[in-house]
């Protein structure tokens, strides 16, 4: 599912890399210590986020 495919590119390193590269190239400086909280709290999202989806595949 399309959430599968947001959970596994939010889980790499090399995309938050790019996230704060563009930012950078449009000129939002951010500071490291800010940096550490946005990715703890994507992070702490995609686990909720693991916790309530069901995985079990429904046999219709």
């Amino acid at each position: 599912m399309w959430y599968e495919v947001i959970l596994n590119y939010l889980g790499q390193a090399s995309t938050y890399k790019g996230l704060f590269a563009l930012l950078a190239a449009f000129g939002v400086i951010v500071s490291p210590d800010m940096t550490n909280a946005i990715i703890a709290v994507c992070l702490a999202v995609i686990g909720l986020i693991d916790v309530i989806i069901n995985e079990k595949k429904e046999n219709k």
